[in-house]
């Protein structure tokens, strides 16, 4: 279910309407919009990163990074070719935003890359596509395919000297290919493993050259921005975390789903949107932002905005945007266990700290979860979390560290009677 609140990249999206992600209903919207506004009025590629840099728009795939700056890290008179990535290997567990873009508004994908192409003097793109999502990629094909036809995509677009093409590409459903150099690798046709940085993308990218990447989301943000101007979007929001974002809410709400609300909205208020908690129990913790993020307690998340600082400042991230809900009822032992063993799982193997220490953290956090545990397990727990923190190539390691943090952090004394007791604090367990 996605719910529209007050938002950008679904604005106008008639959900009920079966056809409503097609060109003609995108176009009726103000679809396309920008991108004739940057052709036919002469806007400059100075000029399109200068309003994404007034927009305040932080990169919606995890790690917030402002877009514009990162778009004016491109050398646009590189003399080769340059390439574009969009990020929608979507494989965080709770997160499930980027997949209803694809499905329901793909055309704001495909614009806001054909903008970014040209911002940056790209005249290639690709969308990395989550393996397990078929009909998504089939989507996005068909999506492709009317934007050609239309002259908005391909060669001499709207009778321009500009040129973008655009192609879909299938992953493999590897959760490490949503590593940006992981996904450059699985792109290449190459084992998905990330690579050493430096160099980064925007000097030694896909094939050698420079790239950028940006996730699914931020894409779809830009065709609002060059339309209505990077201050209204910053406006929508609150300084530094302009716009609107995505997010995926799942766990023990009435209403799971994808809800598009302002920046700075506050968390009592987004859970009240999701219908408030299932069955009148009581709120225990929400991790906010995928699993990879540090869990809070009910007391610090509902004093929080649904922001990057907000959420920063209480000691866990935005992260994706995924909010995973867990009442009074939720074991934290045994929800850290499955979190443990997804990384365990995931792990590429190609650091030994990740490869190795992801295992302990399961084979620990399982004796406990199982009665077996011992009292000096959980200072094994964070010696073996700060041996992979910081130590690997990419961020899997810290996205595995984080959670049993987290968890010590604020749930120490349920992991302490595990141990003691052998059973679990929580009735029925």
């Amino acid at each position: 279910m996605t719910v529209y609140v007050k938002g950008v990249v679904f604005e106008g999206v008639d959900f009920d309407d079966p056809n409503s992600w097609k060109l003609d209903a995108y176009v009726a919207r103000g679809g396309y919009a920008a991108l004739k506004k940057i052709l036919q009025t002469g806007m400059t590629q100075d000029e399109i990163i200068a309003e994404m840099k007034a927009s305040s728009l932080r990169g919606r795939g995890g790690a917030g990074f402002p877009t514009g700056l990162k778009w004016s890290f491109m050398p646009r008179n590189f003399p080769g070719q340059k390439y574009l990535v969009c990020n929608t290997d979507e494989g965080e567990p709770g997160t499930f935003k980027d997949l209803d873009i694809i499905v329901n508004n793909p055309h704001a994908l495909i614009e806001g890359m054909i903008i970014g192409g040209f911002a940056m003097g790209i005249t290639v793109g690709y969308n990395y596509i989550h393996g397990e999502v078929f009909e998504a990629y089939e989507r996005f094909e068909a999506a492709l395919e009317e934007a050609r036809a239309a002259g908005f995509l391909g060669d001499n677009i709207l009778g321009t000297d500009f040129c973008f093409q655009l192609h879909g590409h299938h992953g493999y459903g590897a959760y490490i290919c949503g590593e940006e150099t992981a996904l450059l690798e699985s792109l290449e046709g190459k084992k998905g493993q990330p690579r050493f940085k430096p160099p980064f993308p925007a000097s030694f990218g896909l094939y050698g050259k420079p790239t950028t990447i940006n996730n699914t989301e931020t894409f779809a943000s830009v065709p609002y921005i060059i339309r209505e101007g990077g201050q209204k979007f910053l406006e929508l929001g609150k300084p530094n975390n302009g716009g609107t974002k995505l997010f995926s809410i799942s766990g023990h709400v009435n209403r799971p789903g994808n809800y598009e609300i302002p920046l700075g909205t506050p968390f009592s208020e987004l859970l009240e949107m999701a219908g408030g908690m299932r069955g009148g129990k009581k709120l225990k913790a929400v991790i906010p932002g995928g699993s990879s993020a540090p869990v809070l307690p009910a007391d610090i998340m509902m004093d929080c905005t649904m922001d990057y600082d907000s959420i920063a400042k209480a000691g866990s991230m935005l992260g994706s945007g995924a909010v995973i809900v867990m009442d009074e009822t939720v074991c934290m032992v045994k929800a850290l266990e499955r979190l443990s063993y997804f990384y365990f799982e995931e792990s590429c193997g190609q650091c030994t700290p990740c490869r190795e220490g992801t295992g302990w953290l399961y084979r620990v956090v399982h004796r406990i979860e199982h009665g077996q545990g011992r009292p000096e397990d959980l200072d094994l727990l964070l010696s073996v979390g700060a041996n992979i923190a910081g130590r690997t190539i990419c961020a899997l390691g810290d996205a595995a560290v984080m959670p049993v943090q987290g968890m010590l952090k604020h749930f120490r004394a349920e992991f302490e009677h595990h141990i003691e007791h052998k059973h679990c604090i929580v009735p029925g367990y």
